[in-house]
């Protein structure tokens, strides 16, 4: 049987995209995604808050995307799969960094930001360029309280 390896995150950027190109002219980006949660400590009453950060390799045109258009602090959608590479370091020890790789058919990577936020063709941002035919983020948005019209008025029996 086979596993099912996927990883869906939502966060911000922690830096601008870092884009290489490999030897074949393939570009590869890396970005540095932050995804954070907040809570009250009950014996306190004090708000905390954790943050992690996440290791994020596009490849090919959505690397390029990336790099043109994503900047710090933008807000994106990741869908990829977790992927642990060995190598060594200046002395020769081994080294281990486990990512998240979007590529191929099973990758996504959506820009949550509206048109005018950072790194989306508004106001630069932070040393930022200015994109001004960037795509926008197809998220769908919906307030959780209005309720949703199905075509059904009855009430629920139960």
């Amino acid at each position: 049987m086979a596993g099912i390896n996927k990883v869906i995150l939502v966060g911000n950027l922690g830096q601008k995209p870092e884009v290489k190109y490999a030897s074949n002219g393939n570009a590869i980006a890396n970005l540095s995604v932050a995804t954070s949660e907040s809570w009250t400590d009950k014996n306190t009453g004090q708000k905390q808050e954790k943050t992690e950060w996440h290791r994020v390799s596009l490849f090919g045109k959505l690397a390029e995307i990336a790099g043109q258009y994503l900047d710090k602090g933008s807000k994106v959608y990741v869908e990829g799969k977790l992927q642990t590479r060995k190598w060594q370091d200046k002395s020769g020890a081994d080294r281990y960094t486990t990512e998240v790789v979007v590529s191929g058919f099973n990758g996504t990577l959506q820009m949550l930001d509206r048109r005018d936020g950072p790194g989306m063709g508004g106001a630069p941002q932070a040393g930022g360029q200015q994109a001004p035919n960037a795509p926008r983020a197809q998220a769908p948005v919906q307030d959780p309280i209005t309720p949703v019209d199905n075509g059904f008025d009855d009430d629920i029996p139960f």
